[in-house]
């Protein structure tokens, strides 16, 4: 059967995508702007067109059909390499040398991005910033549809379909008020994961890769993790360790400042793997823009 290919247009494309990312096609045509009936019309169209239902639909939403995954990769690649082309045309509208487009989660702009940033700013001063603060899941969802060129992301995250380049590694460590029975007498002696899961933590949305982290940690001494409050920011969980209200686990050059200013305690965690590791995602490393490519240069070239 020979496939009209004008009936692949990008607006369906893109819905069709936006509706399996958001599991609803209704949640698909809001993100485009256009109306549940118009959105049902193209789909509808698409499906006469190749033949085959390609969103199973439910009460609960739509997933692909086994046609829709077949579908799914190369709708993707299209609606993202059209991103891309906006963006840069966009660019040469604006009359700029060029602008970074990177998505990272909290982890990296608590620790190591800023400084790196800074230094990327001094190199290439013409070079405009468009930067956002995403949990992991968000920033490999934006990677791969072309929203952004980059992402940096929790090494437990799924990344399939892109390349990654490890540009950091910190150690999770855990912030105590001062006085608290568990802060350590001696600075390196680590407190046992087992005896700091008897406290209330205080930590991210469960679903963002470092709380992950220490869920899986407790889960494998099959003891629960005792979440007082779910917060979105470090300086939240530093102010309500120093309020008592738990404890928390997070990078260590990211709890350093809160410990300096708040007067907490640090110690390091016995009884898990410790080593936080951030990696640099992206679709594919030859078909950067230059901004792009000269912060990934930079980025391999720090110590991870």
């Amino acid at each position: 059967m020979a496939f009209n290919l004008s009936r692949f247009d990008l607006i369906t494309l893109r819905l069709f995508v936006a509706a399996v990312e958001q599991g609803s096609l209704t949640a698909g045509a809001e993100r485009l702007g256009i109306s549940l009936a118009a959105a049902s019309k193209r789909i509808a169209e698409l499906e006469a067109h190749v033949g085959v239902p390609l969103l199973a639909r439910s009460k609960r939403g739509v997933v692909p059909s086994d046609a829709g995954a077949t579908l799914l990769p190369h709708a993707t690649e299209m609606v993202a390499r059209l991103a891309q082309l906006a963006l840069a045309m966009s660019e040469l509208q604006g009359g700029t040398a060029g602008q970074l487009r990177l998505w990272a989660n909290t982890s990296a702009f608590g620790g190591f991005l800023p400084a790196l940033l800074a230094a990327y700013v001094r190199q290439y001063p013409q070079v405009r910033l468009d930067l956002e603060d995403v949990i992991s899941e968000d920033a490999v969802r934006g990677v791969q549809r072309g929203a952004v060129e980059l992402g940096i992301v929790g090494d437990n995250v799924a990344t399939e379909g892109l390349q990654a380049l490890p540009c950091d590694t910190d150690e999770l460590v855990v912030l105590l008020p001062p006085g608290h029975p568990l802060a350590p007498r001696r600075r390196d002696a680590p407190v046992p994961l087992a005896e700091l899961l008897a406290h209330d933590f205080v930590a991210f949305a469960r679903t963002t890769t470092l709380t992950r982290q220490l869920v899986s940690a407790a889960e494998a001494l099959h003891l629960p993790l005792r979440l007082r409050a779910q917060v979105r920011s470090f300086d939240a969980m530093g102010r309500m360790v120093a309020a008592g209200l738990g404890l928390a686990m997070l990078p260590r050059r990211a709890a350093e400042p809160y410990a300096h200013a708040l007067g907490l305690v640090i110690a390091r965690v016995g009884g898990m793997r410790s080593e936080r590791r951030l990696l640099l995602v992206m679709r594919d490393e030859a078909l950067l823009s230059a901004p792009a490519r000269a912060f990934v240069e930079m980025a391999r070239a720090r110590p991870a």
